[in-house]
């Protein structure tokens, strides 16, 4: 460039990096009724292999088990609900569960490191 600055092309890494926070705040807005949730497992899996053997890659697997077990949890809460009233109590807990790996997941992210398999 003439006025002395490099330009940086995109690497692939980037814009793992850049699906990776895309699929977190999809997962923040399911947190409000909106299932975004479903999208971003959607997007983990199409682009997994994208993200293999990158720093992002611990982080999809994170977000794909975050649904999987948050879909199971509420799968159970819900009938309960209906059958005891113990399902409010579960569903709180799965709810509260959920929060914390989305939150956990972000932090690492922001920091750059990965998560645990």
């Amino acid at each position: 460039m003439q006025d002395g600055t490099v330009e940086r092309m995109p690497r692939q890494d980037d814009a793992i990096r850049n699906l990776t926070m895309v699929v977190y705040i999809l997962q923040i807005v399911n947190l409000f009724g909106v299932p975004g949730a479903i999208v971003g497992v959607i997007i983990n899996y199409v682009k997994r292999d994208e993200a293999r053997d990158t720093l992002w890659d611990s982080h999809f697997s994170w977000q794909i088990r975050t649904f999987w077990w948050a879909l199971l949890g509420a799968a159970i809460s819900y009938p309960l609900i209906i059958l005891f009233g113990l399902g409010f109590l579960t569903g709180a807990l799965v709810w509260c569960w959920y929060v914390y790996r989305i939150v956990r997941g972000f932090l690492a992210f922001n920091d750059g490191k990965p998560l645990p398999r």
